[in-house]
């Protein structure tokens, strides 16, 4: 039988001040795709919680950005802020993950599939893909 988790997706979260990338697993939490890109603005809080309770999400990887040695990044008090704010309105468990080289990994996967040179300067097809990339080191248990 089943456990009730095993087709429940995860969310992967790219914070930016201005936007926020979004990914997901597939249901049975394998492989990560790009989702889609929200504005950091006054309509974040609904934007989210449509997406996890459209698309049954069970666990929130989130991006905790840092400096190349690995000390924290100008941002990184604004994701754990941010952090706090998800578990307090969602029952959900938010896992950090180090997102260093994701936007440039991401960056390199748009390149490589995007044809359009006007289609790759889409604002929030980096950050979706960040959180693509986020997820999917997730998923392999690859934690640096």
């Amino acid at each position: 039988m089943e456990d009730e988790n095993s087709l429940k997706r995860i969310l992967a979260i790219d914070f930016g001040l201005k936007r926020i990338g979004l990914a997901l697993s597939d249901p049975l939490a394998i492989f990560a795709y790009p989702f889609k890109t929200i504005l950091n603005d006054k309509n974040l809080w609904n934007e989210l919680t449509k997406v996890i309770l459209d698309n049954s999400v069970r666990k929130i990887v989130l991006g905790l950005p840092k400096k190349e040695n690995g000390d924290p990044s100008t941002l990184t008090k604004e994701v754990l802020k941010f952090k706090n704010q998800l578990e307090e309105k969602f029952n959900l468990e938010i896992v950090l993950v180090d997102e260093r080289y994701s936007s440039l990994i991401a960056h390199e996967m748009v390149i490589e599939s995007v044809t359009k040179k006007s289609k790759r300067k889409e604002k929030g097809l980096i950050d979706k893909n960040a959180a693509a990339v986020i997820l999917q080191d997730y998923l392999d248990g690859k934690h640096y």
